[in-house]
């Protein structure tokens, strides 16, 4: 049993007081001087910081569709362990890093609004958040550390920090800055941003520079005697250089959330309410100075936070109230949806909150096996305790989800299943990476419509628990959640559209089927020693064939002619059509010839059509002593329940059923069986 002195000792000795230490310096101006000369990165703006934040984790560099495209693994969230991972959304995600990467250099996008747009639930918000995360980490780290700057006043023991946590090089006078910042250029001369110091004293610290100025007689080495800096750790929840604002009810909210307020408890004391010092500078602005500012759903503000918003966007500056403009430092991030955006184009009353944002769209994923990670994030065997989800669960609801979201395509013989896989990175006969990335350019606005992954989690949440007595969930159970919500969705804004999504049930339904029928005929048809026997055969007989000889009947010891019938049983498995056998035969026996010449030893499970075909033609031969339809009657005999579960033993094996799911499928597959409907 764990004492709580264990756990305290515990604690106590993996405590790290140097990174404490560190985390928590205070000095003087001088000597924040001299940090700042051996290594000037610690005055970046906000912008530099955030870029370098998120290049600091790395890039990856992969191809698409013939492009050289970068991934960015910040957006992995590989500190928290994915809980907050983006998939896909590559094109949002190269937008943002590049918005970040101009402002950084100064090329004008830090004077605007950063604006992520799209559909409900498309991971605006978790863009913001990441963000907001990265550079709390960020700022504890070496190369992420900043200062401020406070007041030692005569008489009082305690220090007064800046409230807004300003660059303390603002001390330095106008008039002399170039010069300042050529000498720490100078002494590094290959910064990736050069040091440049701008902005001025906050109301607060301007009224404490100037009170210390008359007390020095104008001394302004005197006066940065009494300065003391302190690293700051930016936090949200400590509301230090990060902010959020979310939109509430008008009659409850004014501008001085954004800009602060007066404190009336302070004026008796300072005699003004224009004495900064009686002055809360504590609005989302003020705090997130220095930091990253979000505001939630921006486009539902009110008119009247609109013209701070953009004071401080372009000219970095805000208004509080009482004092001149204040400069501030910040990244300003906004994120809305759909609809508010269409609002927002047709105001023209907001042409001026339109020409100072940069719109980066976060559409829908519409790549299938990045949705499938959305999901499988929050719902796996590991996660879901005594349930177990059974194979393409998971797949066939991020199946829908996505042709929700695709436009029906233009080439009149290509479905939207087909479509779909197209742009999972499948290949489909005729169809190029050029004519896929043609596909894409064809779109209006694909991604920005169609279902939800929220609606999609919370029906496979609902699935988990209406089937208490079930061990597993299959994707019946999902798919049946996702029909019976339609009647209720509050996004879905006609019948038809309703209809349209019933409709590609369906095409998922379907499409499950095949998946398993061809996993069930695999199962069946993965008899190893079978396969080899089958193989050799067909091996002989072929080689027999294109060599003009005779095959030697085992059995009889008689060389007969090679077996046609065999030959061609196999290769209608795959298509292959009575005018081209001669050209598949030369095929694979170059094949075999090639590989004996490198020394290698042929295996059927190297050439893919070949296993193909050597896999149905088996199924084909083994289903009938199977019996699988008689599953549907429950007449089973014990030679065939035996072979059955066999069969049952390999999908758990091999494709991750477990023993209910397993015979639910073996189940679903008998019925298939019993009404015919069986490919050949």
């Amino acid at each position: 049993m764990a004492k709580g002195s264990d756990i305290v000792a515990l604690l106590t000795e993996r405590q790290n007081l140097e990174q404490f230490r560190k985390k928590n310096w205070h000095g003087s101006f001088l000597e924040y001087l001299d940090l700042v000369a051996e290594s000037p990165l610690i005055v970046r703006n906000a912008f530099q910081r955030c870029y370098d934040m998120i290049m600091g984790y790395g890039v990856e560099q992969y191809e698409e569709s013939r492009e050289v495209r970068t991934h960015y693994k910040f957006f992995d969230d590989p500190v928290d362990g994915g809980r907050d991972a983006i998939f896909g959304l590559r094109d949002a995600q190269i937008q943002l890093v590049n918005a970040l990467k101009s402002a950084a250099n100064g090329y004008g996008i830090e004077k605007r609004v950063l604006l992520l747009h799209g559909p409900v639930g498309s991971s605006k918000s978790t863009m913001a958040r990441l963000l907001k995360k990265g550079l709390e980490r960020y700022s504890t780290k070496d190369e992420g550390a900043l200062y401020s700057l406070g007041w030692v006043v005569p008489g009082d023991d305690n220090v007064h920090w800046c409230p807004m946590n300003e660059e303390p090089l603002h001390l330095i006078p106008d008039a002399h800055r170039a010069e300042v910042a050529d000498r720490f250029n100078s002494e590094s001369p290959h910064l990736r941003y050069p040091v440049k110091i701008s902005g001025d004293l906050c109301p607060f610290c301007r009224f404490m520079f100037n009170e210390a100025m008359h007390q020095k007689g104008g001394d302004w080495g005197s006066v940065i005697k009494d300065v003391r800096v302190r690293r700051i750790l930016l936090s949200e929840q400590d509301r230090v250089g990060i902010g959020t604002f979310q939109p509430k009810d008008e009659k409850n909210q004014d501008s001085t959330e954004l800009t602060g307020d007066i404190n009336y408890r302070k004026i008796a004391e300072y005699g003004t309410d224009s004495d900064p010092r009686a002055f809360n500078f504590d609005g989302e602005f003020n705090v997130a100075n220095r930091g990253i500012v979000e505001f939630i759903e921006v486009l539902k503000l009110d008119v009247a936070f609109l013209y701070d918003l953009l004071g401080a966007s372009q000219e970095h500056k805000v208004k509080p109230k009482k004092f001149a403009q204040t400069d501030i430092d910040e990244v300003i991030l906004g994120h809305t949806n759909e609809p508010e955006y269409r609002r927002l184009q047709n105001n023209e009353f907001m042409e001026a909150l339109r020409d100072r944002t940069v719109k980066i769209d976060v559409p829908y994923v519409t790549r299938l096996a990045d949705e499938i990670k959305i999901y499988e994030k929050d719902y796996n065997n590991e996660r879901v305790k005594g349930k177990h989800i059974a194979p393409h669960t998971i797949e066939m609801a991020a199946m829908w989800a996505i042709l929700t979201r695709l436009e029906e395509p233009k080439n009149a013989n290509l479905t939207l299943m087909q479509k779909l896989k197209l742009y999972d990175g499948k290949s489909l006969p005729g169809f190029t990476e050029e004519n896929v990335k043609e596909l894409k350019s064809q779109t209006k606005r694909e991604g920005m419509l169609g279902i939800s992954p929220r609606y999609v989690q919370d029906k496979i949440s609902n699935a988990l628990v209406a089937h208490p007595d079930a061990t597993s969930i299959n994707p019946f159970m999902v798919i049946n959640e996702l029909e019976t919500g339609l009647k209720n969705h509050s996004l879905i804004t006609s019948e038809e559209q309703r209809d349209h999504y019933r409709e590609l049930l369906e095409v998922v339904k379907e499409e499950y089927e095949n998946i398993v029928k061809n996993e069930v005929q695999r199962a069946i048809a993965a008899d190893e020693d079978a396969m080899q026997r089958l193989c050799a055969n067909y091996i002989d007989n072929v080689k027999a064939y294109t060599q003009r000889e005779k095959v030697k009947n085992k059995f009889t010891g008689q060389y007969e002619e090679p077996d046609e019938r065999l030959m061609r049983s196999i290769e209608e498995k795959i298509d292959i059509p009575d005018s081209r056998k001669d050209d598949f035969r030369r095929e694979i026996m170059n094949y075999i010839g090639a590989l004996s010449i490198d020394g290698k030893k042929f295996d059927y499970k190297t050439n893919e059509r070949l296993y193909k075909a050597l896999q149905l033609k088996l199924f084909e031969d083994q289903k009938d002593s199977i019996k699988l339809t008689s599953l549907v009657s429950n007449v089973i005999d014990q030679d065939t329940q035996e072979k059955i579960d066999v069969v049952k033993g390999r999908l758990i094996r091999d494709y991750g059923y477990d023993d209910e799911s397993a015979t639910d499928v073996l189940n679903f597959v008998a019925s298939i069986f019993a009404r015919g409907d069986v490919k050949s």
